[in-house]
């Protein structure tokens, strides 16, 4: 029976490294294509409602693809956060102090998570004849989230990871994605 368990042990522990080794690359050399839209993914929002240090980081990494000529639009996600602030409407707000104009920026007040985002941004791009997007999002993040947009039926999709150094925390975070990963596999997609 030990080594049935041990052997279990040994399965389970080579699968996490296997898949904290592809979700390290696709992420960090996730390449954006010219699209018409970037979707920026929520992220907390500070007690004095400016972006919190991820969420800018993201939000500047969407900037960085709508200065260059790779996206002309945004839509920027995320839902009323503890601090008791939109999480789109400021995102909304940070960006449009940066110069692009509130014509390209859409909001998704709904984007709780990456499935509800997912969904209501392929909403979304139908309702304006899109048909491409650059997610925008950290690199551990980026598996995840390419599954579940495609899952939406968004097919032509890519993604750009923020630009930093690695920290101590990408430790959690990997290792969250690797049970998030599996857990949004067995979710239901029919139902948009």
């Amino acid at each position: 029976m030990f080594r049935v368990f041990l052997a279990i042990v040994v399965v389970a522990l080579f699968w996490l490294s296997i898949h904290t080794a592809l979700t390290i690359l696709i992420g960090v050399n996730a390449q954006p294509r010219p699209s018409d839209v970037a979707i920026v993914l929520g992220n907390r929002v500070e007690r004095s409602g400016i972006p919190s240090g991820p969420l800018r980081l993201r939000l500047d990494q969407a900037l960085v693809l709508y200065r260059q000529g790779i996206v002309k639009t945004i839509i920027v996600s995320g839902g009323l956060g503890r601090e008791g602030y939109e999480e789109a409407d400021v995102m909304r707000d940070y960006l449009n102090q940066r110069g692009v104009p509130a014509e390209n920026i859409f909001t998704d007040r709904g984007g709780y998570d990456t499935y509800e985002t997912a969904r209501n941004a392929k909403r979304m791009m139908d309702a304006r004849g899109f048909s491409s997007a650059v997610i925008v999002s950290h690199y551990f993040h980026l598996p995840r989230a390419l599954v579940t947009f495609k899952r939406f039926g968004v097919a032509n999709v890519s993604a750009s990871a923020v630009q930093r150094a690695p920290s101590f925390r990408d430790t959690y975070n990997v290792l969250r994605e690797f049970a998030a990963f599996y857990f949004y596999l067995l979710r239901d997609y029919a139902a948009t």
